[in-house]
C-alpha cells in the first residue's frame, strides 16, 4: 500500500510539473506571438550608425566628441533621411523633410550638443538630458542660464538621431561622454564652480560621475547637482528587459528588441523605446546603489549638495526610491528635495483610489537630514498651492513652515508627470500655448477629442502632462541654490 501511495504521488507530481511547464511554454509562445505581431520596424529601427561614441572610442578631448558627432549626423543624412520609403512619408514623421515634426523647423538643432560660452563667466552649467530624449529636454533651462553662465548641453550617446541608437547602448557609454564634457568644462572654467543639471537618466549619470570619483578617492567635480525626476531606481520588472532582448536575438525576432514601436512624431524624443534602454537605466541605478552603499561616512560627506525636484506620481522612475535610497542615505550636507503633490481638489481625491503621498513622507519622529518641501493645495476647495516644509536639516522638532504661493493647478490637470518638470507653459513644443498658423507640431497644447483609433499618436501620450505649471517656482529655487553654493 505504501509503495502504491508513493508511486501515485510521484506520478501526480510529474503530471503537475508537466502541466506547469506546458502553461509556461504556452504563455511564453503567446507572449512572443503578441510582441512579434506589432507594427513592422522602420528604417530608423534597424539602421546602425557607425559614428556613434562608445566608452572605448579613442577620444581624449570634447572637441573630438563634437567632430565625431558631425560625422554621425552626416551618416544619419545619407543612411536614413535620404532613404525614407514612400510608405513612411507622413506630415508628422520627424524623418520626413518639411513635415510638421522635422527638427529643421527650429532655429537650433536641439538634437545635437551645444555650447554657449560667456566671457568671464562666474560659473558653468552642464546639462544632461534623459533616456530617449535629446538636449531639447534641457533647452528651457539652457535659455535661463544663457548669458549668466558658461553653458554646455550634452547630447548623450545613442540619442538625437534614430531609436536604434539605444539598442546596443551601455551605461558606460553615457558615463564616458559625461567624463569628457565635465573635463572640458572644468578646463574652460579654470577653477570656477561647475554645476550639473540632470533630468531622469541624466541625473543618474551625473550622480554616477561623482560617486565613481569619490569611490576612487578623487575630489568631486561639481559645486552642486540639480536633479529633475532622477532615475534612482526603476520598477523591478525592468530586470526582465535583458531577457526579452536576449530572446529576440536568439530567435532572430527584431521586434522583441522593442517595448514600443510607434510613429516618430516627436522631433526631439524617440517615441519608440528599445528594451535595452530600460536595462541601461536599470543597470546604472544598480551601479549607483552599490557605490552609495559602499562609501564611508567621510566619503558620503564629499558628495556635492543635491537639489532634487520630483513629482509624487511618476510612471517612469520610482519616487519612493528618491527619498529612501538617496536622501535617507545622505548625511546632512545642504541637500534639498522638492516634491510636487497631486492636485487634491475634492473631485480629484475621490477619483483616485490610492494616495501616492501616504507612504512617501518620513514620519514626524524620524530625523531628516535635508530640507524637504512639498508643493500642495492649500486645501481641497482650491487649486491654489503652498510650499510646506517637511524636512528640517538640523533635526530639531520645529513646526513646519508654510509659504502660500501665487500659483495654482491649471484646469483639468490632476498631477505632474515624469516628463513635465523641465518645461514651462511657454515651451513651443510641449507647452500649453496654442500658436495660430503653426508650421510645426505642438505636442503639449494638443488634446483633441473624437473617436478612438483615428489618430496615429496614442491618446495616452497626447493626454500625458507635458509642461510644469510650477516651472517658475522651480527656477527660483535653482537660482537660490546656485547662489548659495557658489563658494563650493
Amino acid at each position: 500500500m505504501k509503495a502504491i501511495i508513493i508511486g501515485s504521488t510521484k506520478h501526480l507530481l510529474m503530471a503537475a510539473g508537466y502541466a506547469l511547464l506546458g502553461i509556461i511554454l504556452t504563455a511564453l509562445i503567446g507572449g512572443i506571438y503578441f510582441l512579434n505581431s506589432r507594427p513592422d520596424l522602420s528604417l530608423w529601427h534597424t539602421t546602425e550608425l557607425k559614428n556613434e561614441f562608445r566608452y572605448n572610442t579613442k577620444i581624449e578631448h570634447f572637441s573630438e566628441y563634437l567632430a565625431l558627432e558631425d560625422k554621425l549626423f552626416a551618416e544619419l543624412e545619407t543612411k536614413v533621411l535620404q532613404k525614407v520609403p514612400a510608405s513612411e512619408v507622413s506630415p508628422v514623421n520627424r524623418y520626413v523633410k518639411d513635415s510638421l515634426s522635422n527638427p529643421s523647423h527650429w532655429r537650433n538643432n536641439w538634437n545635437r550638443s551645444f555650447e554657449w560660452p560667456k566671457e568671464n563667466a562666474e560659473f558653468g552649467v552642464l546639462l544632461l538630458h534623459g533616456m530617449s530624449d535629446s538636449p531639447y529636454a534641457m533647452s528651457n533651462l539652457a535659455l535661463h542660464f544663457k548669458g549668466k553662465a558658461h553653458v554646455l548641453g550634452l547630447r548623450l550617446p545613442g540619442h538625437g538621431t534614430i531609436p536604434s541608437g539605444l539598442v546596443n547602448l551601455y551605461w558606460q557609454d553615457l558615463a564616458a561622454a559625461v567624463n569628457l564634457a565635465t573635463a572640458h568644462m572644468k578646463q574652460k572654467l579654470n577653477g570656477k564652480p561647475l554645476f550639473v543639471v540632470g533630468f531622469s537618466t541624466g541625473a543618474a549619470t551625473a550622480l554616477n560621475h561623482e560617486l565613481e570619483r569619490i569611490n576612487q578617492n578623487q575630489p568631486a567635480d561639481f559645486a552642486g547637482m540639480i536633479f529633475l525626476s532622477p532615475a534612482i531606481a526603476l520598477d523591478p520588472i525592468a530586470a526582465a528587459a535583458r531577457w526579452q532582448s536576449w530572446l529576440g536575438r536568439v530567435l532572430n525576432l527584431d521586434k522583441l528588441q522593442w517595448n514600443s514601436i510607434q510613429m516618430e512624431y516627436d522631433p526631439f524624443k524617440y517615441t519608440s523605446f528599445a528594451v535595452n534602454a530600460g536595462d541601461v537605466v536599470y543597470q546604472l541605478a544598480l551601479r549607483n546603489q552599490s557605490l552609495l552603499s559602499g562609501l564611508t561616512a567621510e566619503q558620503l560627506l564629499q558628495i556635492p549638495s543635491i537639489l532634487t525636484f520630483q513629482s509624487v506620481v511618476d510612471a517612469t522612475v520610482s519616487t519612493p526610491a528618491v527619498l529612501q535610497q538617496l536622501y535617507q542615505a545622505l548625511p546632512e550636507h545642504g541637500h534639498e528635495l522638492v516634491l510636487f503633490d497631486i492636485n487634491r481638489i475634492a473631485l480629484n481625491s475621490k477619483m483616485m483610489p490610492d494616495d501616492p503621498l501616504a507612504l512617501l513622507l518620513p514620519p514626524v519622529s524620524q530625523q531628516v537630514h535635508y530640507r524637504g518641501t512639498l508643493i500642495e493645495n492649500i486645501n481641497s476647495d482650491t487649486t491654489q498651492v503652498q510650499a510646506r516644509e517637511f524636512g528640517i536639516s538640523t533635526g530639531e522638532n520645529l513646526a513646519p513652515q508654510i509659504e502660500p504661493l501665487s500659483l495654482e493647478w491649471p484646469a483639468g490637470v490632476y498631477s505632474l508627470s515624469h516628463v513635465a518638470l523641465p518645461f514651462s507653459d511657454n515651451d513651443s513644443l510641449y507647452g500649453n500655448k496654442t500658436r495660430e498658423n503653426a508650421t510645426r507640431i505642438q505636442i503639449g497644447a494638443s488634446a483633441p477629442r473624437g473617436e478612438r483609433g483615428v489618430y496615429s499618436v496614442p491618446a495616452a501620450e497626447m493626454l500625458r502632462q507635458k509642461w510644469n505649471p510650477f516651472y517658475g517656482y522651480m527656477i527660483s529655487r535653482i537660482d537660490q541654490y546656485q547662489t548659495a553654493h557658489m563658494g563650493n
